[in-house]
């Protein structure tokens, strides 16, 4: 489980944002870290039940500050992503242990031009499979859709600003996003509702990387 410690010390670090703070109490840094990757390792094993990862990164404390203009040297989060396996299996899932802000996300986070115009032109083409998705009474009791963070503000180039699928065609990233309270981030049985939570989005992965995958005539281009 994420240990109220852990967020203790993320809570202090955020208002001791300091190399000699940081330094001082390495030591108890270091055990959150090895309960942590414990944890980690618990989604990892999960996830496997019902999907194939490839790759688990849990992101580094320190920030990277050259090209940042808040120079504070480390982040104030635990996160961690995991990568599917194979061409056939895209997509990711990632977790974000923040207190106040602790949420889940999946999908698609910036992909690549090539990736991104697919997307867009698929839903251009047909909304409904996606939609569909989206209003399952399951997934819609957990997710609200795409998040909308990171969209242009009228339409992408070469796109119909008053097209019936423009709020899905605007987006820049395709992942949805589930938030938790603190409370419910500290609880015994966290990993096994995230677990739940990220095999709810199965679906949506699946479809997203069928689109990815193939041309518009739905041919495979692996």
């Amino acid at each position: 489980m994420v240990s109220k410690s852990l967020f203790n010390f993320l809570e202090d670090l955020k208002q001791n944002n300091q190399k000699d703070w940081f330094e001082s109490n390495k030591k108890q840094f270091q055990e959150e870290e090895k309960a942590l990757k414990n944890f980690f390792n618990s989604i990892t094993a999960g996830l496997n039940e019902f999907d194939e990862i490839e790759k688990t990164k849990i992101f580094r404390i320190y920030k990277d500050v050259r090209f940042s203009k808040d120079k504070t040297p480390y982040k104030t989060h635990r996160g961690a992503n995991w990568m599917r396996a194979g061409a056939h299996r895209r997509g990711s899932y990632y977790l974000h242990l923040e207190p106040g802000n602790t949420f889940l996300a999946c999908g698609f986070f910036e992909p690549n031009p090539q990736d991104l115009l697919r997307f867009r032109r698929e839903f251009e083409m047909d909304d409904t499979h996606i939609r569909k998705i989206f209003s399952h009474p399951d997934f819609k009791k957990e997710f609200n859709g795409f998040d909308k963070s990171n969209q242009v503000k009228t339409a992408p180039k070469g796109f119909d600003k008053d097209h019936k699928a423009i709020d899905l065609i605007k987006n820049k990233s395709f992942y949805v996003i589930h938030y938790f309270s603190d409370k419910e981030a500290l609880d015994a049985d966290f990993s096994k509702e995230v677990i739940r939570l990220f095999k709810l989005t199965l679906p949506f992965l699946d479809y997203m990387t069928e689109v990815v995958t193939t041309d518009l005539n739905g041919v495979s281009i692996l």
